[in-house]
């Protein structure tokens, strides 16, 4: 099954709530939050608060994708701001990106001790060799199909043979992980990456825009890619 996670980046900070809500009521399978620290990316965003209120406006999956320098430190903080009133993390995911630590199995074994799922982010440079060691511990696999750090960034079309690459290992390995791809993602692109072998679309501006509501653009996503699926 393949869904539709609406990066928040992309949303009215204003209406951040009112925006995650719609997402959901849509159809939305998760939303993705990305965290920048300026440091990691060329940009500034959200912290743990964020998270936290996000978390109280929905009930639907939350990835968190931390694009950020020693992720290991603040591993907990997101694990904590996930958790609901009865203290449980629910369905998430923390995405950490393999070039951003030195210790991405230890970072991934952390996660899994804070109850919460692990992700592997790479960016467009990054060779799939880089997580061989790891895809065991991986819960998703995400695909940057854009270099990170801001919205609206065009598709890079090299990134499909890595997205089929990536799909066939975890076939020969048995493994049932998701392979999220984000960056470019629209009515053109969507059914491209899920013909490559992606199970989760993180959209941005093709979902949050002033050209139709969040339902229409989410339902127009699944509409491109419905037949591949």
């Amino acid at each position: 099954m393949v869904t539709i996670a609406p990066s928040v980046l992309s949303a009215d900070y204003l209406r951040l709530g009112e925006h995650a809500r719609e997402a959901e009521a849509a159809g939305a399978g998760s939303l993705q939050v990305d965290i920048m620290d300026g440091r990691f990316v060329p940009n500034l965003t959200f912290g743990p608060g964020i998270v936290a209120a996000l978390r109280s406006a929905v009930k639907i999956r939350l990835d968190v994708h931390l694009m950020i320098v020693e992720p290991e430190k603040f591993l907990k903080d997101f694990a904590d701001a996930l958790r609901d009133a009865s203290g449980q993390a629910g369905a998430t995911c923390i995405i950490v990106h393999q070039e951003a630590t030195d210790h991405i199995h230890m970072a991934l074994q952390t996660l899994r001790g804070l109850g919460v799922e692990a992700g592997v982010c790479l960016n467009p440079g990054t060779p799939l060799s880089a997580i061989e060691e790891v895809l065991d511990l991986a819960d998703m696999i995400q695909i940057m199909t854009v270099n990170p750090g801001w919205g609206g960034q065009p598709f890079i079309r090299s990134q499909l043979d890595k997205i089929r690459r990536l799909r066939w290992m975890l076939d020969e390995r048995g493994l049932n992980t998701a392979i999220a791809v984000d960056g470019g993602i629209d009515t053109t692109t969507a059914p491209l990456v899920v013909d490559a072998g992606a199970t989760v679309l993180v959209a941005g501006s093709s979902v949050f825009n002033n050209k139709a509501s969040v339902a229409d653009n989410i339902t127009a996503l699944k509409a491109s890619f419905a037949q591949k699926a």
